[in-house]
């Protein structure tokens, strides 16, 4: 056992104080005070948070893919509705010239087949977001995995650190004990040796 080195100083009262220490508790040895509590589960607690912190990364990069598949959702259906707007237009103004120009029948007839080739094109955008919204679907299935991957991770890192906090309060408890006991033992002696003293 090392003690704290330096003079020691006994008072009138009997009690010596070490003069590394803060308090005017008597001496004690300096390996009661240096010894730091080792936490026997330290490893695993680090393996936990890093595990948490890959969570979070592989989270968050769920999130921005399903932001991008969403984002590609809406522009095809945007260009759904513009191309639905376009065609009415587009039939409406050629109908106006065909029959502009005297072309009543046969222009009613280009008009539909006009027409039909415009809804063509958009009946493959529609499929386009009809796949599109599975991709959604999937997307929004493997972000709420990582989600609860995440929470699964924090929920253990939280749990270990829940138990440090108590072991490292029974550590200060225990030391604490040790510390009033070797200063409860140190000033009896100091007091039996200086009664001793008195009866020379």
């Amino acid at each position: 056992m090392v003690w704290c080195r330096g003079p020691v100083s006994v008072p009138s009262e009997g009690l010596g104080r070490c003069p590394n220490a803060k308090s005017p508790r008597v001496a004690i040895p300096c390996s009661i005070r240096a010894m730091a509590p080792q936490y026997r589960l330290e490893t695993l607690l680090d393996l936990r948070k890093r595990a948490e912190e890959a969570a979070k990364n592989e989270f968050a990069e769920a999130q921005k893919a399903l932001a991008a598949q969403k984002a590609e959702l809406r522009r095809l259906t945007d260009d759904l509705a513009q191309r639905r707007a376009d065609r009415k237009r587009k039939v409406d103004a050629y109908l106006k010239e065909m029959l502009s120009k005297g072309m009543g029948a046969m222009g009613v007839q280009g008009m539909g087949s006009y027409d039909k080739r415009l809804r063509a094109e958009e009946a493959e955008v529609e499929e386009q977001i009809e796949v599109q919204k599975e991709r959604v679907a999937e997307a929004e299935d493997f972000a709420e995995q990582k989600r609860a991957a995440l929470a699964e991770a924090a929920k253990e890192v939280k749990a270990i650190e829940k138990h440090k906090e108590k072991f490292l309060k029974q550590k200060k408890a225990e030391r604490e004990a040790r510390e009033d006991l070797a200063g409860e033992e140190i000033g009896n002696a100091l007091f039996l040796a200086r009664q001793r003293n008195n009866e020379k």
